[in-house]
């Protein structure tokens, strides 16, 4: 039937034409977005996921920020030890030659005094950002360093932030404690040489023990503090240096017969004086440290040489300490960097899921916008016709 008041099929036409339109605005919408869902109305379950990943991807961006700023500060630390350890391999070498005896001892000592004032520089400049974890009052301050890690969901929607946590007690080297009986940093601790302070005036025959024979050269001699008893028996370095000092008087000599007595003599004579000397020395050095030793004044006699190898193997034991704290130091970086390249790596692979939820593919949309332009081009030709349809009906009355 041809009504001049109702024509279907332009009305057909034009709801087509208008779903094709809508259809255009959508897939152009994605073209100059880039995204197939931008909001809720688009796919509310896509969109809630995509905005909560988004929001934990953007702290997850804050958490490398703060991997960024702890990496730094742990390599700060790390550089800092590195060089240390290389200044005491130094000063390890300068008491090598020390030992020579043609070589001026108090020469020596000012080279050792440049590297002890450089290892003091490297502590105090090992700071970033306000953190120095190798000059710290470890009475006072909190040693537990904690280094923002990662930022995670639960399986029920709570968030956790972890941490890593950096002790750096074992790392110090200098505490700036100023209890020196108290300090305990690697380079600013005394030396508390091993000794007991061998007292002269304890020195007497019945505290003298002689063992062995020139003969038969195994002579040793022992120092006691009070009777001769076990547990008395003086071990330390003053007591090794004046037994050296023993053995150097008898060199060579297989006859004299050595007692108590002759011990007694020996001490009352030349050498009281030199065991006298040797006793202020080791009280000075055992108040000593890394940075403040000074070997200047020792000389080549047994005493001091045996003095001389104690703050030798003191410094030894210090290098091995700084040795086995940069590797703590390294193990930190190691673990840090670690975290830092997986943080970064969980932010692309959050975005990439992100992407595989909101993302238009680009290559659909164009073949769907060319399609769709063509459907409206149909469209507009068949409400074209349509609307011809009303011409029709003119011509019936012609």
């Amino acid at each position: 039937m041809s009504s001049l008041l109702t024509n279907s099929s332009a009305m057909v036409a034009l709801q087509t034409l208008k779903g094709i339109n809508g259809s255009m605005a959508e897939t152009q919408n994605r073209i100059s977005t880039g995204m197939r869902v931008s909001d809720a109305s688009d796919n509310a379950a896509y969109w809630s996921i995509a905005t909560t990943m988004k929001s934990d991807n953007k702290a997850l961006s804050a958490v490398q920020d703060a991997l960024g700023l702890g990496a730094a500060t742990v390599d700060v630390a790390f550089t800092a030890m590195d060089k240390a350890v290389e200044v005491v391999d130094d000063i390890k070498a300068k008491l090598t030659t020390a030992k020579d005896g043609t070589v001026d001892k108090d020469k020596v000592q000012a080279d050792i005094k440049q590297l002890q004032e450089q290892l003091q520089t490297i502590a105090s400049s090992a700071n970033f950002s306000g953190e120095n974890w190798l000059q710290q009052n470890k009475s006072t301050d909190n040693l537990n360093k904690e280094i923002v890690g990662s930022f995670t969901r639960t399986s029920d929607g709570q968030v956790e932030i972890q941490n890593i946590d950096v002790d750096t007690s074992s790392i110090v080297l200098v505490d700036t404690n100023a209890d020196a009986a108290a300090n305990s940093g690697i380079l600013s601790q005394q030396f508390g040489l091993d000794g007991d302070n061998v007292d002269l005036a304890h020195l007497v025959a019945a505290n003298i023990q002689v063992t062995g024979s020139l003969a038969g050269g195994d002579l040793v001699v022992n120092f006691f503090d009070g009777p001769i008893a076990t547990g008395n028996q003086y071990s330390g370095l003053e007591a090794e240096a004046l037994q050296a000092m023993v053995a150097d008087h008898y060199k060579g000599d297989t006859t004299t017969t050595v007692d108590a007595a002759a011990i007694e003599a020996l001490f009352a004579g030349d050498l009281s004086a030199a065991a006298t000397d040797l006793s202020a020395k080791v009280d000075t050095l055992a108040e000593s440290n890394i940075l403040t030793f000074d070997v200047g004044g020792l000389t080549d006699s047994i005493g001091d040489k045996a003095i001389l190898n104690s703050v030798y193997a003191s410094v030894d034991a210090t290098l091995q300490t700084m040795t086995e704290a940069a590797t703590d130091l390294g193990s930190a970086k190691a673990r840090v960097d670690m975290q830092k390249q997986f943080a970064s790596d969980l932010s692309d692979a959050i975005d990439r899921g992100i992407g595989q939820l909101v993302d238009a593919d680009m290559n659909e949309e164009s073949t769907r916008l060319k399609a769709l332009q063509t459907q409206q081009q149909l469209g507009i030709q068949a409400l074209s016709i349509a609307n011809n349809a009303s011409q029709n009906i003119l011509s019936l009355f012609r």
